[in-house]
């Protein structure tokens, strides 16, 4: 009887096939949601809104408490709700698709981030109607500014996560893809 090969799993990021346990990009999640509440709390309690900006690291990272009630540079503002929604939807979703089929290491790190970023504001928009955001840096409006952009968007913890969990999924997904070729 002739037996069919079995396709071994194929990584768009990693030339090998290491896995971590199911629990581990859950416990990832979990922690950086929490990070960002505990930040959020913080803010909470020690900023105040339209208050001076609170240097934390001179001249990169600075505290200021703001709110949003849309997307990122306050797209679509005044739909918390069906953002709130579908940030659930695509956090949760990921989450599921990592236990339910395991990625490499770096890929589950990846998706984890940006999970717990959308997770992390979706129970801002559940719970207020709103994002809090606290997080300004004087460095990237520079930027933004000599682009003729304007300030760079204040942020918070679950910003990050989407943002630099996608970015660093482009790269390493163009990186990988280099070595194909190569």
């Amino acid at each position: 009887m002739r037996r069919l090969p079995i396709l071994p799993l194929v990584s768009t990021l990693l030339p090998h096939k290491r896995t971590f346990p199911v629990w581990v990009p859950l416990l990832l999640a979990a922690l950086l949601i929490l990070a960002d509440q505990a930040l959020k709390a913080w803010a909470l309690s020690h900023l105040q809104e339209g208050a001076p900006n609170v240097p934390f690291l001179p001249g990169l990272v600075e505290w200021r408490l703001t709110f949003n009630t849309g997307a990122a540079w306050s797209m679509f503002s005044g739909s918390a709700l069906p953002l709130a929604l579908a940030r659930l939807a695509v956090g949760l979703g990921i989450l599921i698709s990592l236990v339910v089929r395991p990625q490499p290491r770096l890929l589950s790190v990846l998706l984890s981030m940006i999970a717990a970023g959308a997770i992390g504001n979706t129970i801002d928009g559940l719970r207020s109607g709103k994002v809090t955001d606290m997080i300004y840096s004087p460095l990237l409006s520079s930027v933004t500014n000599a682009l003729h952009a304007g300030h760079f968007p204040i942020f918070n913890v679950a910003d990050s996560c989407v943002v630099m969990g996608t970015l660093l999924l482009v790269v390493f997904s163009f990186l990988q893809e280099g070595r194909k070729k190569g």
